[in-house]
C-alpha cells in the first residue's frame, strides 16, 4: 500500500458498523482489497460471519418500529444530510473509487460520488410529494414499509448500487443490513461514517463486508430479513432466490444486460457510433446497461465498423488517476481473465476482431484492449453472453423486422437504445424492444425514472417512485 492510498483510507476498516458504532467482528478473517492499476493490496476489511449478520439483522429489528413510524419530513432530512455528507466528500470518494475499482477519475467523480448524491436527494423531494395513503372505495389503502431490508450490493458502482438501495429503503421507513461487494467495499465505510455524522439513529443502516456464499446467504436466509434487494449476476441472482424462498420473502433482483443499440438507416450514423462506443466503454465496459451490440443495416456495417474502429482507437488505456485516460483496468485479474477469454472466444468463432484484441496492453495492471468485432453473428457467444468489459460486437440486419428479432433474442432485457433520423420513428421502434429502458437518440439517463430489467435482467424496479414502492407493503383497511 502507498503513502497516498493510506491517506484517502476511511476509518474503521477493522471493524464492522452495526447498532449505530463500529464494533469488532465476530471472526478473524479478512478481505483483502486490490488496486487493480497496481495490481498491489490496497486495504483489508473484515469477512464477516453468520453471526455478525444475525448481530446486523437484529440491531435493524430493534430499531424497525421507531424509524417506521419517523415522521416523513425527518426521514427527509436526514436524507438530504446523507447527501450533503457525501457531496462534502466528493474528492476523497473520487479517488477511493478510482483506486478501488479503477474508474477514470473524471467519471469517477462525475458519477461513481456524483450520482449516489443525486438519488439520495430525488428520494428526499419525493417524501414531500409521496401519498403513503389513497381512499379507493370504502378502503383506505396504506402503503407501510416492508420492515428489514438487506441489500446485497456490486462492485462496478460500488456506492451508488448502495445508495439506490438504501436511500429508497430508509425513504420507506425500511432499517437497513447492507453486504456490499467484498471486491469494492470502501465507500461502504465512507457512507457509513457519514450516517453516524448526521445522527441516522442506530440500528437503521448496518454495514456488514463480507463474501456472498456466507454473509450474501446468511442474510438472505434470516428469518427476520423482511426483504432481500440485490444487485449482481444472474448465477448469483439465482441462489440468492432460492436462499431467500426458505423463508418466503420479498426478493428483488437487478441482474446482467446484453444491450442492443439498433442505429436505423435514416440516423446519423457518425453521432450513433460514437454514442454507442462510449456507452459500450463507459466503465471499462462494467456496466450492465452498456450496449455491447450494435446493430447496423447491412449496407451501412462497413461504414459502421470503421466509425467503431476510430472511435475505440482514442481510447486511452492507462492509470485512472491520469487525467488523459479514458479506460481504465478490469476490477480484477479475474474480470480481466474472463474478458480477454472472450475476446478469444470470438476469434475463435469466426468474428471479425477489427481492433483491440486479447493481449495486455500495459506490463502491469488488469487492462483490456478496447476492442471492436465485426460482423458477428447474433447467436455467437460474444453476440449473446454479457462479458463486461470494452467489448463491442457490431451486428448487421437486413429489415427493421430482423432488428428487432435480433435485439430481443438473448435471455436478457435490461437497456438499449436506438438512434433513427425521427424521434417518432425511433420511439415506435422503442416500443418493440422487450427491455426496461430504452435511450433514444442519445437521450440521457434519468435517476428518477425507474430502473430494472425484463426476462433474466431481473425482477422488480430501483430509483424515483417505482423504487420507493419496492420497499412498501399494501394494507386495505375496510371503512
Amino acid at each position: 500500500m502507498t503513502s497516498t492510498d493510506a491517506r484517502t483510507l476511511p476509518d474503521h476498516l477493522d471493524a464492522l458498523f452495526v447498532g449505530g458504532t463500529w464494533v469488532a467482528p465476530a471472526g478473524s478473517d479478512t478481505l483483502t482489497v486490490v488496486n487493480p492499476t497496481t495490481e498491489e493490496p490496497l486495504a483489508t476489511v473484515p469477512a464477516g460471519t453468520p453471526a455478525d449478520v444475525d448481530r446486523a439483522v437484529t440491531a435493524a429489528r430493534a430499531a424497525f418500529p421507531a424509524w417506521a413510524a419517523t415522521p416523513v419530513a425527518e426521514r427527509a432530512a436526514l436524507l438530504t444530510a446523507l447527501a450533503d455528507g457525501l457531496a462534502a466528500r466528493v474528492p476523497e470518494l473520487a479517488q477511493l473509487i478510482a483506486r478501488e475499482v479503477g474508474s477514470p477519475l473524471r467519471f469517477a467523480t462525475s458519477t461513481q460520488a456524483g450520482l449516489p448524491i443525486e438519488v439520495l436527494r430525488s428520494y428526499a423531494a419525493l417524501l414531500g410529494e409521496f401519498s403513503f395513503e389513497e381512499e379507493i372505495g370504502n378502503s383506505l389503502v396504506l402503503r407501510e414499509p416492508i420492515g428489514v431490508v438487506g441489500a446485497i450490493t456490486p462492485w462496478n458502482y460500488p456506492l451508488h448500487q448502495v445508495v439506490a438501495k438504501v436511500a429508497a429503503a430508509l425513504a420507506a421507513g425500511c432499517t437497513v443490513v447492507l453486504k456490499p461487494t467484498e471486491v469494492a467495499p470502501l465507500s461502504a465505510y465512507v457512507l457509513a461514517a457519514v450516517a453516524a455524522e448526521v445522527g441516522l439513529p442506530a440500528g437503521v443502516l448496518n454495514v456488514v463486508p463480507g463474501t456472498g456464499p456466507v454473509v450474501g446467504e446468511a442474510i438472505a436466509a434470516h428469518p427476520d430479513v423482511d426483504m432481500v434487494s440485490f444487485t449482481g449476476s444472474v448465477r448469483a441472482g439465482r441462489r440468492v432466490q432460492a436462499v431467500a424462498a426458505g423463508t418466503v420473502k420479498k426478493v428483488a433482483l437487478e441482474l446482467g444486460g446484453k444491450s442492443a443499440n439498433v442505429i436505423l438507416d435514416d440516423a446519423d450514423l457518425t453521432r450513433a457510433v460514437k454514442v454507442g462506443v462510449a456507452n459500450c466503454y463507459v466503465n471499462g465496459g462494467q456496466t450492465c446497461t452498456a450496449w455491447t451490440r450494435m446493430l447496423v443495416p447491412e449496407s451501412l456495417h462497413s461504414a459502421a465498423v470503421e466509425l467503431a474502429i476510430d472511435s475505440a482507437e482514442k481510447y486511452t488505456v492507462g492509470d485512472p488517476l491520469d487525467g488523459a485516460t479514458r479506460l481504465g483496468p478490469m476490477v480484477s485479474a479475474a474480470q480481466r481473465d474472463r474478458v480477454r477469454g472472450y475476446i478469444e472466444k470470438g476469434v475463435a468463432e469466426g468474428a471479425t476482431l477489427a481492433t483491440g484484441g486479447p493481449s495486455a496492453p500495459l506490463d502491469r495492471g488488469f487492462f483490456v484492449r478496447p476492442t471492436v468485432f465485426a460482423a458477428v453473428r447474433p447467436e455467437s457467444t460474444i453476440g449473446q453472453e454479457e462479458i463486461f468489459g470494452p467489448v463491442l460486437s457490431v451486428i448487421p440486419y437486413r429489415s427493421e423486422a430482423e432488428a428487432v428479432e435480433i435485439a430481443n433474442g438473448t435471455p436478457y432485457g435490461l437497456s438499449g437504445a436506438v438512434f433513427a433520423g425521427e424521434r417518432d420513428r425511433a420511439v415506435a421502434f422503442a416500443r418493440r424492444l422487450r427491455t426496461g429502458q430504452v435511450m433514444v437518440n442519445g437521450g440521457a439517463f434519468n435517476p428518477v425514472a425507474p430502473f430494472g430489467g425484463y426476462k433474466q435482467s431481473g425482477i422488480g424496479r430501483e430509483l424515483g417512485r417505482y423504487g420507493l414502492e419496492e420497499f412498501l407493503e399494501v394494507k386495505s383497511v375496510q371503512l
